[in-house]
């Protein structure tokens, strides 16, 4: 299967692993990020025997979108960008879509405790 495939046709899965992994640790880090224009807040997993990351990114527009960033075999960096649908946004913890709103509004990250997002 390829990387597009997998973004395209399961993310739910890939949402809700990436979901399992950050709140399963003891902290949550909510970075801030922006490229031109456009900014973002967001929360990562890395795989770094792999190469890969998968993030949920919430731009200023308000547009939730799942990233699987990846390395080829020539070690160039791409990314596949989907936007979330509103089931998918649903799945994120209120808390969480509330903390992903603050640091992109306040263009600032955060990092807090897992617990705080989770109770």
């Amino acid at each position: 299967m390829t990387f597009e495939a997998l973004v395209q046709n399961h993310s739910a899965e890939l949402i809700e692993r990436l979901l399992t992994e950050v709140l399963g640790n003891s902290h949550v880090e909510i970075r801030f990020d922006y490229q031109d224009q456009d900014q973002w807040s967001a929360i990562s997993m890395h795989q770094y025997e792999e190469d890969k990351e998968v993030s949920i990114r919430l731009h200023a527009s308000k547009q939730y979108n799942l990233v699987f960033g990846y390395y080829d075999d020539e070690d160039e960096f791409f990314e596949i960008i989907k936007p979330l649908s509103a089931d998918e946004v649903e799945s994120i913890p209120e808390k969480l879509r509330i903390l992903m709103d603050k640091v992109v509004n306040d263009e600032r990250g955060i990092r807090l405790a897992s617990g705080l997002i989770t109770k």
